[in-house]
């Protein structure tokens, strides 16, 4: 997404700030840094751990996605015990129990720009709406009713 349309989203989440560590982590592969994303590299002696190893030994969260942007390929990865094990993925997208949400590859157009993105979907399987979506939903509503939005 270009810079300028960025502004609210955020980038990053600092868990003394949070107040917990988080149930999900999504990590977008990224070039020349591809084993370590998927836990294929070990910490060197006096080095401080990889992220993987904080993920999964430090902070134990449940979940850790790795979503490969180049390959439009999601990897997930569950905590089962004390290592991340992964699970196989039949189609792009798989459900969280827990949080009862999905999260997939989605073919469309997000803020201008068309392209495969990560979107969560619900229990029956449909994607989550945007801010975007829900307003155009909401406004054909108010015209049906015979309600002009932009007279509002």
């Amino acid at each position: 997404t270009p810079a300028e349309k960025q502004e609210d989203l955020r980038w990053n989440y600092v868990v003394w700030q949070e107040g917990r560590a988080p149930f999900l982590v999504v990590e977008l592969l990224s070039p020349g840094t591809e084993a370590e994303d998927l836990g294929q590299t070990l910490k060197s002696v006096k080095q401080p751990p990889t992220k993987w190893q904080v993920y999964e030994q430090y902070m134990r969260i449940p979940y850790y996605v790795v979503f490969d942007r180049y390959e439009n390929q999601l990897h997930l990865f569950q905590l089962i015990a004390t290592q991340y094990q992964p699970v196989e993925l039949s189609e792009p997208k798989f459900w969280i129990p827990k949080l009862e949400l999905g999260l997939g590859i989605w073919q469309g157009k997000y803020q201008e720009t068309e392209g495969l993105w990560l979107r969560w979907y619900d229990g029956a399987g449909n994607w989550i709406e945007t801010s975007a979506e829900r307003a155009k939903r909401l406004a054909e509503k108010l015209r049906t009713l015979g309600i002009n939005p932009d007279d509002l």
